[in-house]
């Protein structure tokens, strides 16, 4: 009888633990009638977890109304029972800029992801003709051997010179080992270069890949042959054309390319097109020793 009366207050008091509201105060108020959980301050705030995009991506089976501090973008996200979405929509905002190499980078919020809105112009200009190398020093191409034309579009790099030469990978050889993080490459701190399943992520945010370079692209015929774009994304994609293995230099005013830091083999790249004559973005894996775009993201 005595264990049966224990049993049950304690059966009665685990109950009340688990339904009783729950207040936090420094006024020693009771809760609010309606809440399960109150908590009441003057002086301090609530502090949800915190973590990177990576992180709450890797969250197993999230719940409708999850929500986590974001610290890749400094905002609070929530997941509304089938995808992680941002409190407020940031899209086409700002996360801040970054100075390097004597030039001011800036950046646009696309989903989750901060993008530099323009290419990246760094280093030393060399000919069409050479090679760039491993020597130490981050070597550019300038499209028709124009320096004026890097301010514009940016430069042009080869595979191996974007990643430089991280784990020994080369325009013919790959990583080894093959890097399980970010890859800097010639970024600056706190960026890193997109892999190809970072351009998909892109890609598919802004509705997959028929649409997206119509987004992606800079509205207008300044630099595009052909007025097909509106740029909503504030990536301001430009036609920076490419400098092929023989040194030349081709597609000017009419495509762009972008590298990514992933391989399609040893001595090839996946690779992100646009043209103007389509909404198109295109996924080719192209040969590293090509001259082409880069853009960086933020870590």
């Amino acid at each position: 009888m005595k264990t049966f009366t224990f049993l049950m207050t304690a059966f009665l008091l685990f109950n009340s633990v688990i339904f009783a509201q729950v207040g936090i105060s420094s006024d020693n108020t009771s809760p609010d009638p309606s809440a399960m959980l109150d908590v009441k301050s003057t002086s301090k705030g609530f502090l949800p977890p915190r973590m990177s995009t990576t992180q709450m991506y890797l969250i197993p089976s999230p719940s409708a109304g999850l929500m986590v501090f974001n610290t890749t973008l400094s905002m609070i996200c929530w997941y509304n029972g089938t995808a992680w979405v941002l409190l407020d929509n940031n899209d086409g905002k700002s996360c801040g800029s970054v100075s390097y190499g004597g030039k001011t980078y800036n950046s646009v919020i696309i989903g989750f992801q901060c993008w530099m809105n323009e290419n990246l112009n760094i280093g030393v200009s060399i000919a069409g003709s050479q090679n760039q190398t491993n020597n130490g020093t981050i070597e550019r191409y300038c499209y028709g051997n124009n320096p004026a034309l890097c301010d514009i579009y940016g430069g042009l790099y080869q595979w191996g010179e974007m990643v430089q030469y991280f784990n020994g990978a080369t325009n013919l050889t790959s990583w080894s080992p093959v890097p399980t993080g970010n890859v800097q490459g010639i970024c600056p701190s706190g960026w890193h270069l997109p892999t190809d399943a970072d351009w998909a992520t892109l890609v598919n945010y802004l509705g997959g890949e028929s649409v997206a370079g119509g987004k992606l692209k800079e509205a207008g015929t300044l630099h595009w042959m052909a007025a097909n774009a509106t740029n909503s994304s504030g990536f301001t994609a430009l036609p920076g054309g490419f400098r092929y293995d023989d040194g030349n230099f081709y597609f000017h005013f009419s495509n762009g390319y972008f590298y990514s830091a992933s391989e399609s083999s040893a001595a090839s790249g996946w690779v992100r097109t646009m043209g103007s004559g389509n909404t198109n973005v295109g996924r080719e894996g192209d040969d590293k020793a090509f001259g082409m775009a880069v853009r960086c993201l933020q870590d």
